[in-house]
């Protein structure tokens, strides 16, 4: 077999580059054989992270039982509950152009045949499966798996659990002391965050898209199976090698709407709107706004997990975990079961071995939650080029509603006055200049959305932002409205007091102002000054898309 790695590795002229490995501690016979890169985010900052060395071990045990020599490198990786609500979060999307940047550096300079990747939480997910349909070089995934929920009060808990309790302990409702003993409960074991939030929601979707073992969403960070699993993954990539099995033989257009219905089955974040659609521009098979439409409104929402219910990861995976979802979605012809996937066979394979074990956590489609999908997009006046909303967690008093504009141009100023209890009963809550440019960054909205439904106003105030939300967000939160108010979107021109109306049943959010006073505002509208001028963050302001396409970079 000839490999990628003999470039710079065979023959007399290479002699140095031997010399080079061999200063690694590497052999002869471990030259010779394949070199397989084992592309490990473990960091000491994210919890997701924290068992990474352990899943990487176990990887690259696998891959030598199959006969190839592992080399690990790192990437960068930020967690995003730490960076929220502050300027760290305008860092977090912005990273994973970083992350498929750096794996398409160091895989490609040193020419490996093959790469096994390693990551665990919201853009390292789809930083390395960018990076992957990119190099299309032999490639799986597995991820280090979710945290167990933990235990307060009686009830499982997780880091949603915490955020919302800051609007409660706000709102007179809980003492310093029980915030205090929640928090130290709430997040008890290494993985990403205990729900169904982007981190997990990527996770599972690495299954669905063909390029992650059975299990790879579902298996907790701290179970033994999770090893198990990494040691297939090592001996599997060695298999995909040898059969010349690439990643965009398994990421195409067929894959990637796979991974979308599976998306609106589960339930899952509203990131996955932005980072799928990246994944598929990477793999040349653009999605858009309207294909995320239709898919939704042909797929029944099958599962609700925390935020959207109190089951949890755990749960979901006892409940015999994405097979399962997708085996429901192939009975109904929701899924193209000839797509090839990590496993070295079609995705029927998969399918016919699973089975729906727990009724009550994965709904029938002759039962499910709602007969369209999880996320829906919403168009209209005040986003012409679409935006997303998570329906599956709005309750259902909240699918029409009506009221007042509350203007703020930033995160800070909008979470200031929740918690200050300025923010009444009805009101719409409108965040701007928080998009990919504008942000710049587009920042995650959890604290507001949280601080909103601590204090009770989740069933009648909505929110509004051209920035995105967190996976563990609930209620009527519709991010990603573009285009944005740095681009002159007439989000931008919203005036405080102004009525919007939302029908999500109808995916359409109107101003309720008259064309005549749009065009007044717009014509006195002058673009706000950049907030970063300088480092990484300008240059990606300079060159990111729009939210509706992705948020890539031209």
């Amino acid at each position: 077999m000839e490999l990628r790695s003999d470039r710079m590795k065979t023959g007399p002229s290479k002699a140095p580059h031997r010399s080079l490995l061999k200063a690694d501690g590497l052999t002869d016979e471990e030259i010779s054989r394949p070199l397989i890169a084992v592309v490990n985010s473990a960091n000491e900052v994210i919890p997701g992270h924290l068992g990474l060395r352990n899943v990487a071990d176990a990887v690259k045990a696998g891959i030598r039982m199959a006969g190839g020599t592992p080399l690990e490198f790192s990437t960068i990786g930020i967690c995003d509950g730490i960076a929220m609500n502050h300027a760290g979060m305008r860092y977090s999307l912005a990273s994973r152009e970083v992350i498929a940047d750096s794996v398409e550096l160091v895989v490609e300079a040193h020419a490996f045949d093959a790469m096994v990747l390693i990551p665990n939480c919201d853009k390292v997910v789809p930083g390395m499966l960018m990076a992957a349909a990119r190099l299309d070089i032999p490639a799986i995934v597995v991820s280090g798996g979710p945290m167990l929920a933990g235990r307060f009060g009686g009830k499982d808990v997780d880091l949603d659990t915490v955020f919302t309790a800051v609007g409660k302990h706000a709102a007179g409702q809980m003492s310093d002391a029980e915030l205090c003993e929640l928090e130290t409960a709430a997040c008890p074991t290494c993985g990403s965050c205990a729900g169904l939030f982007t981190a997990n929601s990527m996770n599972c979707l690495t299954e669905a898209i063909g390029m992650a073992l059975p299990g790879n969403g579902t298996v907790p960070a701290v179970y033994s199976e999770r090893l198990r699993l990494a040691k297939h993954a090592g001996m599997k990539i060695m298999e995909l090698l040898e059969r010349g099995i690439t990643a965009r033989q398994i990421m195409n257009a067929a894959s990637v709407r796979n991974a979308m219905s599976l998306d609106m089955a589960f339930g899952g974040s509203s990131n996955t709107v932005l980072h799928l659609t990246a994944i598929a521009h990477e793999a040349g098979a653009d999605i858009t706004l309207d294909d995320w439409a239709d898919v939704s409104a042909r797929t029944p929402n099958l599962v609700r997990i925390s935020p959207a219910s109190d089951f949890h990861m755990q749960d979901l995976h006892a409940a015999g975990g994405i097979p399962a979802i997708m085996s429901e979605l192939a009975a109904h012809d929701l899924l193209d079961l000839d797509v090839l996937t990590v496993t070295g066979e079609p995705l029927r394979a998969t399918v016919e071995r699973a089975a729906v074990l727990d009724g009550t956590v994965i709904h029938s489609i002759d039962s499910p939650y709602l007969a369209q999908g999880g996320l829906r997009v919403m168009r209209g006046n005040l986003a012409p080029d679409g935006a997303v909303v998570k329906q599956s967690a709005v309750s259902a008093g909240m699918r029409q509603h009506a009221g007042p504009a509350r203007v703020f141009d930033c995160e800070e100023d909008a979470v200031a006055a929740i918690l200050a209890r300025r923010i009444v009963e009805g009101d719409i809550v409108v965040i701007r200049y928080e998009g990919p440019k504008g942000g710049p960054g587009m920042r995650e909205m959890l604290t507001p959305t949280s601080a909103i439904a601590g204090m009770g106003l989740s069933t009648s105030v909505a929110l509004i932002t051209d920035g995105r939300f967190s996976g563990a967000t609930k209620g009527p939160a519709i991010g990603h409205v573009s285009p944005e108010a740095a681009a002159g979107g007439a989000i931008a021109l919203v005036a405080e007091g102004d009525t919007i109306a939302i029908d999500i049943d109808a995916g359409t959010m109107t101003l309720q102002v008259d064309d005549a006073e749009l065009a007044a505002r717009r014509a006195a509208w002058t673009a706000p000054q950049p907030r970063v001028t300088k480092g990484y963050l300008a240059r990606y302001a300079a060159l990111v898309s729009s939210a509706d396409s992705g948020a890539v970079l031209s």
